[in-house]
């Protein structure tokens, strides 16, 4: 074999093992979800957070449909620390994060306020969706279980009742003549609904969500009776 093939063999494997190293090379820049939080003993995981690094270091982040973070991000491959500057939001002053990459899987690790954070990340192509963005909508009420804030009477469901979970955190429930409107908090951690109603003669309420595709249903929680409400989603206004 003469030189000149030799040399051509040479930088064809060269070049072979230096692009399936690139390709084999994990990689923060990309959408990654995070899959749990454990702060000391306890699990504290957000609902859908998610954050998105770039290549020219900015990065944002924000649960669900819902981005409240922007910003840039620091990172050194050589020693796998982290640290991400949030422009809109608060002065982080704890230590970087140690991460790990391995193929579409991340692990952040550091002490924070005396005790060791663990987050979980995975890599996503789409966004996650909070308990809050599933609710939004049209809903129908088909069942009434238990004397409840809404709904009172469950032996005489109307026809239309309904209740509508609008994206600016309202909501309007209409059964019969009456109609209550007033604002809605989900929960950052776990399935629970707040209902904050407007008007002096009616008081806020926290209900546990069950969502399955297109059917909710609703348990109202701190009380020793069951009362649950179970809808099912519409497209429009009853009566329209």
């Amino acid at each position: 074999m003469n030189v000149s093939i030799k040399l051509k063999l040479l930088i064809f494997f060269t070049s072979t093992l230096s692009l399936i190293s690139c390709q084999n090379e994990s990689k923060i820049e990309g959408q990654w979800v995070i899959k749990s939080v454990t702060v000391g003993n306890e699990k504290m995981t957000p609902d859908a957070r998610w954050v998105r690094f770039h290549s020219d270091f900015t990065q944002e982040s924000g649960n669900g449909w819902l981005q409240h973070s922007f910003g840039t991000y620091n990172f050194d491959k050589d020693t796998g620390s982290l640290t991400i500057i949030n422009t809109n939001g608060i002065h982080d002053s704890n230590e970087p994060f140690k991460v790990e990459i391995d193929n579409k899987s991340m692990t952040w690790n550091r002490i924070q306020n005396g005790q060791m954070v663990e987050v979980i990340l995975e890599q996503a192509l789409k966004l996650p969706m909070t308990h809050g963005d599933e609710l939004f909508g049209l809903w129908k009420l088909n069942e009434a279980i238990g004397s409840g804030p809404y709904f009172k009477d469950p032996d005489r469901i109307i026809d239309g009742d309904y209740i509508f979970f609008r994206w600016d955190k309202r909501f309007v429930i209409s059964s019969g003549t009456v109609n209550i409107n007033g604002v809605y908090n989900v929960h950052g951690h776990k399935p629970e609904v707040e209902l904050i109603p407007y008007g002096a003669h009616l008081q806020r309420n926290f209900w546990n969500m069950k969502i399955n595709k297109d059917t909710i249903t609703l348990q109202l929680l701190n009380t020793d009776s069951t009362v649950t409400r179970t809808f099912k989603r519409i497209h429009e206004f009853p009566g329209s």
